[in-house]
């Protein structure tokens, strides 16, 4: 125990001194650790956490409600009678993976589950409606080939996006050779926290924790809202496991590339975020899973609207509910 504290001290003496963090926020973190393990909560942005702080539910800690590091606001409490920290990660997969590193690295959480809205690629499903994904990829990392390259040092195996397949033929304009020519999805490099240092891993689909998957499918009956004011959806949202989920900092607001995501990689759910916390959590060997409620149909309705704008508050509060009772289920 001396050991322990001496080390401690230790740390806290080199992070004061480089600037990061001070003496007392370390007491404090160990203050609140010592309350836990908690569940770590991840959402990417303030309209898709309003819910939370609005809900009766959520009950911010007596003498920490919390806890700020390195640009991130850490919300520590209770929620559904488990104890919670909750971080607004922010836009794209740096904000998202920086974010739920830090969520690990200070505190002591047992797992993570990340809610929000998220773009639909799935034409069975409609806005509205929470999905929960069984595997997440990400889609943005690229290798773009060289035109008249025939085999290059790159991964083939998942597929590859041929931009000529997409040209508008004219009569002034050839499109035999498109000059984008095409790009390749690449796995990303992983380097796990319990195996040897630089020796990095390659994944593609990352899987959600097969235990909280399987309460997932306990969510079927959650009342979900299906009207924002006068304007309503065509039937009741429903909850769903799917299959698979892609996220990358792309916003995809375009009907051909979500036909592709979806023939191509079998994608009901488009977002910027989630893949990255998946792959942080399967670095830190820690339990994820994301809560997504789907706000449009990703390049749907006409160029002069996007159903975003009407449905993104009921999709946030969809996915919140189910996020609440999933909780609830948590032994």
């Amino acid at each position: 125990m001396k050991l322990l504290g001496s080390s401690v001290l230790l740390l806290c003496s080199i992070m004061m001194a480089n600037g990061t963090i001070s003496e007392l926020s370390w007491r404090q973190i160990s203050i609140i650790n010592g309350e836990g393990p908690y569940i770590g909560i991840v959402v990417p942005n303030s309209f898709e956490l309003d819910p939370l702080l609005r809900s009766s539910s959520f009950q911010p800690h007596h003498n920490f409600p919390y806890f700020n590091y390195a640009g991130k606001h850490f919300r520590i409490g209770v929620l559904e009678n488990k104890r919670v920290v909750v971080v607004m990660c922010g836009l794209g997969m740096l904000n998202a993976g920086i974010s739920t590193q830090l969520l690990l690295t200070l505190f002591d959480v047992k797992g993570v589950l990340q809610y929000g809205i998220a773009g639909n690629a799935n034409p069975k499903l409609q806005i509205g409606d929470v999905t929960i994904p069984q595997y997440w990829a990400h889609t943005g990392l690229w290798h773009w080939q060289r035109l008249g390259e025939e085999n290059g040092d790159f991964n083939t195996k998942f597929g590859y996006l041929e931009f000529s397949d997409y040209s508008n033929s004219t009569k002034d304009f050839n499109t035999d050779t498109n000059l984008l020519n095409k790009v390749w999805y690449q796995p990303e490099e992983l380097f796990p926290v319990n195996g040897i240092p630089e020796a990095g891993h390659h994944i593609f689909w990352t899987t959600v924790d097969k235990t909280y998957f399987k309460i997932a499918g306990k969510l079927k009956n959650v009342k979900l809202e299906s009207c924002v004011n006068t304007t309503c959806l065509p039937r009741k949202p429903i909850v769903t496991r799917v299959k698979k989920g892609v996220a990358a900092n792309v916003f995809v607001d375009n009907k051909a590339y979500r036909e592709f995501l979806y023939s191509r990689f079998d994608a009901t759910t488009i977002d910027m975020e989630s893949a990255a916390v998946a792959l942080v959590c399967l670095q830190q060997k820690k339990p994820f899973i994301a809560i997504r409620a789907l706000s449009d149909l990703a390049g749907g309705g006409s160029a002069l609207s996007n159903e975003i704008n009407v449905f993104a508050s009921l999709a946030s509060q969809n996915s919140f509910e189910v996020l609440v009772k999933f909780i609830s289920l948590l032994n």
